[in-house]
């Protein structure tokens, strides 16, 4: 079950094709390491019961959305600023901690907000203890968005660290991160407007 969430792709995924692009392996390890901090957090709301806040509350995770749908623009921004940069033989700014970033784009994701908080609670089944029951699938699910992620990552950056010796390859890698970035934020977006 937890596959079905995981395969189709969504911001967690862009963005650690897109880490690795820009940045190569050791920026996609330390960038699923956050992301896999962001599940965590959700997993342990989930645990204490604040999944019950957010279905209360419908425009506090909205406000959640957009704020991750700003953030992913902002990095779209800086790194299309490294790409043209680096096309010119300078360096561009740096788009942050890849750690950071990944904890931030976890935190903001849409479809982790909508796995934690709405459907993760769904397979409790018989369990006698809830919170045991709910840390162990919240775990589980964390372990493998690591792994499968995070292979995406490594697999990215195993271009970067192939093409990052000639410029125009660079720039270009950095261009289809800065494309990724932004497709997410307009995904993000158009979401919370259809609705």
């Amino acid at each position: 079950m937890i596959l079905l969430f995981l395969i189709p792709p969504g911001p967690d995924m862009a963005f650690m094709l897109a880490v690795g692009l820009e940045r190569g392996r050791h920026a996609a390890l330390a960038a699923i390491l956050g992301i896999g901090t962001g599940m965590s957090v959700y997993a342990t709301a989930v645990v204490i019961g604040l999944g019950r806040v957010a279905e209360s509350h419908p425009l506090l995770l909205d406000a959640v959305k957009l704020f991750g749908a700003g953030y992913l623009g902002w990095l779209a921004y800086v790194t299309f600023r490294n790409a043209r940069a680096s096309a010119s033989g300078s360096q561009g700014p740096s788009t942050g901690r890849p750690y950071v970033r990944g904890v931030l784009v976890s935190l903001t994701n849409p479809k982790l907000i909508l796995f934690f908080l709405a459907v993760l609670p769904q397979f409790m089944g018989r369990a006698e203890n809830a919170g045991m029951q709910l840390a162990l699938l919240g775990a589980v699910n964390v372990l493998a968005e690591v792994v499968l992620y995070g292979a995406i990552g490594l697999l990215a950056g195993a271009f970067h660290a192939r093409f990052i010796g000639t410029r125009g390859a660079g720039a270009v890698l950095n261009y289809i991160a800065g494309g990724v970035y932004l497709a997410l934020a307009v995904a993000v977006v158009t979401d919370l407007l259809r609705r």
